[in-house]
């Protein structure tokens, strides 16, 4: 099957080198900036790829353009992140899907691994997640502005290889100042929908994804969420097996929960016209 490649970019001359480099094997990669500061573009320019530009508003918003809006050489678009390699295997797994794909599928998911301090951190990313990267044009819808949900009506197929992923790639601040961001987006999700009722019926359903999701969400009802979520994937998923790196993983994703907890009621403060 022959395929498109989608990245969303944001200064990203630190990770976008080794991305491109990775999709050599593809003929059409499409580029949409958020109007970096850095050298993206010009980076871009140097490798056989097309760059567009749109403003950011949020993820669901910037990635329904991307797939709506731009022109592919191919109905199959693959999305990769910037700190994202697509490994030959995962490549000669999507090339030797056949072109004519069943057309009832409308998504492939795939699972990627997470690599910190120079090791895979197995246990404490949870792995494995699925993700829906490969999607068929105009079979897709993407929704939530952050942690996007990829909807189908059609079937959904399933890739054996991985993704590897460099989330710490550049640095901590960086990292620290991305789930910055991400945690005022969810705080502002949470505080506008207060009265969501989790999916009970979900963490018993076999769909992975639906499944992470509904257990996510009874998660975000129990007091002391952070903490619960530091000791379920340190303890639980068995975190501790992967080390040091592990135990500073664990350690980072209870304080992005805490983070979206003051954040939370900090907003719930200001409604009431209350000091934070």
């Amino acid at each position: 099957m022959k395929v498109s490649i989608l990245i969303l970019t944001f200064n990203e001359e630190k990770n976008l080198p080794n991305c491109l480099e990775a999709l050599n094997w593809c003929d059409d990669v499409v580029i949409l900036d958020s109007h970096s500061t850095d050298n993206t573009a010009s980076i871009v320019n140097k490798f056989d790829a097309r760059i567009f530009f749109r403003k950011f508003d949020d993820y669901a918003s910037q990635r329904n353009y991307g797939l709506n809006t731009i022109d592919y050489k191919h109905k199959w678009v693959l999305m990769v992140d910037a700190d994202e390699i697509v490994t030959s295997e995962l490549a000669s797994e999507i090339n030797a899907l056949p072109e004519s794909a069943e057309p009832q599928i409308g998504i492939y998911r795939m699972r990627r691994k997470d690599y910190f301090l120079g090791r895979w951190i197995k246990h404490s990313s949870s792995y494995p997640v699925w993700f829906g990267r490969l999607v068929r044009l105009g079979e897709i819808r993407v929704e939530r502005s952050i942690n996007e949900e990829y909807h189908t009506d059609g079937q959904i197929g399933y890739l054996q290889h991985n993704l590897i992923h460099y989330p710490f790639n550049k640095g901590f601040y960086s990292w620290i100042e991305k789930h910055n961001r991400y945690s005022t987006m969810e705080a502002a999700l949470m505080v506008a929908n207060p009265d969501r009722r989790p999916d009970w019926k979900g963490i018993f359903n076999s769909d992975p994804t639906r499944r992470r999701k509904a257990i996510k969400q009874v998660v975000y009802l129990l007091p002391g969420r952070p903490l619960l979520v530091f000791c379920g994937f340190y303890f639980f998923k068995c975190g501790f097996l992967d080390g040091k790196p592990g135990l500073k993983y664990c350690t980072l994703k209870a304080f992005y929960e805490y983070m979206i907890d003051c954040k939370v009621k900090e907003l719930k403060r200001k409604k009431r016209n209350l000091p934070v």
